[in-house]
């Protein structure tokens, strides 16, 4: 057996998970009782596949500005390194099936979307590095699985 990490998902056995999912990985309580829920996105299979990265960034600029309109207390969502899903912090809302439906409202948002949001210089750290199409397709064939998301083994 490995040694315990300090990161959850260095802990997960990435050969058995069956993408794509939706993973409640863990809730943080803060001191004055608010507690934060973070999900594993996963869109792609790991060590078997991943998302390109110009599609990547783009469903990233779109999911981060789109997700806040579906749900008010999203702190964050952000890409894994390994390019197979997102990270999404919330906080104080322990409603699984409330994340998969706003998940699912936001990939929508993408798939109707007409440009990438912050698709810049001045807002954006690689401006260049964006496919709109790209995105698309990531959020089509995630919304595809739609009915698999509960499934992470």
């Amino acid at each position: 057996m490995a040694e315990k990490m300090n990161v959850e998902s260095f802990n997960l056995d990435h050969t058995k998970v069956k993408a794509p999912y939706v993973r409640l990985v863990g809730v943080t309580e803060g001191a004055n009782g608010d507690k934060v829920y973070k999900y594993d996105i996963r869109f792609k299979q790991p060590n078997k596949e991943h998302m390109k990265m110009d599609g990547l960034h783009s469903i990233e600029h779109l999911m981060a500005e789109n997700i806040r309109n579906h749900m008010d207390n999203v702190l964050d969502i952000g890409p894994m390194g390994c390019q197979t899903g997102f990270y999404l912090a919330i906080i104080n809302n322990d409603s699984y099936d409330e994340v998969l439906d706003t998940l699912e409202k936001t990939l929508n948002d993408v798939i109707e979307a007409d440009e990438v949001p912050a698709c810049n210089e001045v807002q954006c750290g690689w401006a260049a590095n964006h496919s709109l199409e790209g995105a698309k397709e990531i959020a089509r064939e995630m919304l595809g699985h739609r009915n698999e998301w509960h499934e992470v083994f």
